[in-house]
């Protein structure tokens, strides 16, 4: 009888426990960086930490739910969630409410909800369920493209919604297709892309592509045999398709906004007062982001102390730069606290998700990982100057209700699934 009853308590709970000080340092961040007043009431609603206070309470009610569904419920629907995620970002294009540019959200009352949020946990358990089904490495190109369609669809669907940041998390998926048996060639070419793309906008199109024709000419004549004049030509041509297509869709397809971002990052504008005009704009938060963070220091300057922070010199610092805070008031030492937390989570996620005797446990744990990977991997270089400012919070440490509740869904069913097998030992 004891042992029937404590079976149901059989979590991994280091997990659980990385999870709750990820959000519990979160919403004390919240707090400095939101909170208007000396005094401070945690169930203001009308503070986002009040907010937030509430959040994380429905969370506890969440959690206990997601844990006492049984495991199976989530790879035999894992379809019919997926379709179902799916129909609710199409719902956005009439019904969304528009905030900031970006038509993400359904508005409830005075409440907003966000499913892009929730489909990347959607997209994994499709992804998981299909892979699994297969029964074998996704190394037949029938099943890379049926792959591929379950990641594009909802990937497209974000960025109709003028959804950058949200678009760009569907790439994560790519280090999941890898671990089960995506051919190498695919790693090549996304390098391959992003160099070349990234080489084109900073040295010019022209440039790149005659580079490009010289090192594939020379290469053809020091080995015709391993470098064929077609293989060449093809090469040569694919690569100059790309630099002037990289280039054309910077300046007609990107918007205004964008096109700003990408040239701050790279350095392209060469007019002077141009490029002030856009730091003032568009890399106001960047700059008042890392005067924060080299402000703290060593040690930082103490909970709620921090000058900047109080002075709400960062606009809505409490969301996506909610790590500015960190480094301010809890200075290097607390900053590499999050960084470490944040990468024993990931370790403790790949460790049991090679532990799963399911495939589709074991694909859908590398999911998770990889998801809260690319949002900690772009937040934080975001934060700090390293990649283009993009819209993209911090898992369970950034303000918001749909952020922290997807991030509950994606973990606790991982954890609810390794649950059968720690109860099979």
């Amino acid at each position: 009888m004891n042992t029937d009853r404590t079976r149901y308590f059989k979590f991994d709970w280091i997990t659980i426990v990385l999870f709750f000080l990820l959000v519990g340092f979160g919403w004390l961040n919240i707090i400095s960086a939101s909170h208007t007043s000396d005094t401070i009431s945690y169930f203001d609603l009308s503070q986002p930490y009040g907010k937030q206070t509430i959040f994380i309470f429905l969370t506890f009610a969440l959690i206990i739910l997601l844990l006492a569904i049984d495991a199976k419920f989530y790879e035999r629907f894992s379809s019919i969630i997926y379709i179902v995620s799916m129909l609710s970002l199409v719902g956005l294009f009439a019904f969304g409410k528009n905030v900031n540019g970006a038509t993400s959200w359904y508005a409830f009352g005075g409440m907003t909800l966000q499913p892009s949020e929730f489909a990347k946990a959607a997209t994994a358990l499709a992804v998981a369920k299909h892979i699994s089904d297969l029964n074998t490495n996704i190394n037949n190109l029938k099943d890379q493209i049926k792959t591929f369609i379950i990641i594009i669809i909802p990937a497209l669907l974000v960025l109709l919604q003028n959804d950058t940041g949200s678009t760009i998390v569907y790439g994560a998926f790519f280090f999941v297709l890898y671990r089960e048996g995506l051919p190498k060639i695919y790693l090549y070419l996304a390098l391959f892309v992003v160099l070349i793309s990234i080489s084109a906008l900073k040295f010019g199109a022209p440039l790149i592509a005659i580079l490009a024709a010289i090192i594939s000419i020379t290469l053809y004549l020091i080995n015709k045999k391993k470098h064929p004049l077609l293989q060449t030509l093809f090469i040569i041509f694919i690569t100059s398709g790309l630099c002037f297509g990289v280039n054309f869709f910077y300046e007609h397809i990107l918007q205004e906004h964008q096109q700003d971002r990408i040239s701050l990052w790279l350095r392209l504008e060469k007019d002077p007062d141009k490029l002030e005009a856009m730091k003032k704009t568009f890399a106001y938060n960047l700059n008042e982001s890392e005067k924060a963070i080299s402000s703290g220091g060593f040690g930082g300057k103490g909970f709620m102390e921090g000058t900047r922070t109080t002075g709400k010199f960062v606009p809505e610092q409490h969301t996506d730069y909610i790590f500015s805070t960190v480094g301010e008031e809890w200075g290097f030492i607390g900053a590499s606290f999050v960084v470490i937390l944040f990468v024993l989570l990931l370790l403790r996620i790949l460790h049991l998700a090679e532990l799963q005797k399911s495939q589709f446990s074991r694909v859908y744990g590398y999911g998770v990982a990889s998801i809260i990977f690319i949002h900690f991997l772009i937040n934080i270089g975001m934060v700090m100057g390293l990649i283009p400012t993009i819209g993209i919070p911090l898992p369970m440490f950034s303000y918001g209700g749909s952020g922290l509740w997807a991030f509950t869904i994606l973990i606790f069913i991982f954890i609810k699934l390794d649950s059968n097998r720690i109860n099979e030992w």
